[in-house]
């Protein structure tokens, strides 16, 4: 399945500005492209019953943060309960997006400092729970890869009609073949004009050898 985001040179001025577009600005264009993938992963929920997603990319800067986000919201504006994870342990963003603290996050629960419940950010959109990364640990990979990772993922998949999980890109670090490996499947961000073929292709195929399902590719800023 591909998901396609289509975007004007105006538009990702605006993008850029306000990067939670789909909140602040419903109505937009791009907010609408927004409903499209919203409505794609509902298809694909129904098909595949595939609730835990990891939002990944082939290398760095190619918006797959600010998408998943977008995505999220826009899913929780049709009243379904969307968990957002930060799952970058490395160099999270999601806290930033949103403009909430990560004092508190992913890291804690796994360490099991504190509860899930009490690790979740409730902002200020209906339906949307956000578990930022918490302070970043010396080692992610092992973190992600631990029994404490599987027990909390099977908690929160039956609480929420959607979880979606901000990963590191694929080829750079071994942390989202790990989380791959624990959820449903992979929605890959590639961006047109950046995103080399080569590197494309060998994400799908480290996806493959990780015996992570791709789901679906978003290309980000189609002129």
């Amino acid at each position: 399945m591909i998901l396609l985001v289509f975007s004007r040179r105006k538009q990702l001025a605006k993008i850029k500005r306000r990067n939670l577009i789909t909140y602040s600005n419903p109505e937009s264009i791009i907010s609408e492209q927004f409903r499209t993938i919203r409505t794609n992963i509902h298809f694909l929920n129904e098909a595949e019953k595939n609730n835990l997603l990891v939002v990944s990319s082939p290398g760095q800067s190619e918006g797959k943060s600010t998408i998943i986000a977008n995505t999220a919201i826009s899913i929780a504006q049709q009243k379904e309960k969307v968990l957002l994870i930060d799952g970058n342990l490395r160099n999270p963003s999601i806290h930033q997006l949103f403009k909430v603290s990560n004092e508190v996050g992913l890291t804690d629960v796994l360490s099991e400092k504190t509860p899930f419940c009490e690790a979740i950010t409730k902002c200020n959109i209906d339906n949307l729970d956000l578990l930022t990364s918490g302070p970043i640990p010396l080692d992610p990979a092992e973190l992600l890869e631990s029994e404490k990772m599987k027990e909390l993922l099977s908690h929160v998949k039956p609480l929420y009609d959607l979880i979606l999980v901000d990963s590191p890109s694929v080829l750079e670090v071994t942390d989202t073949k790990v989380l791959a490996n624990l959820c449903d499947g992979v929605i890959l961000v590639v961006q047109k004009a950046k995103t080399k073929l080569e590197a494309a292709q060998e994400s799908k195929k480290v996806l493959e050898f990780a015996k992570a399902p791709l789901v679906g590719v978003i290309v980000n800023q189609v002129s």
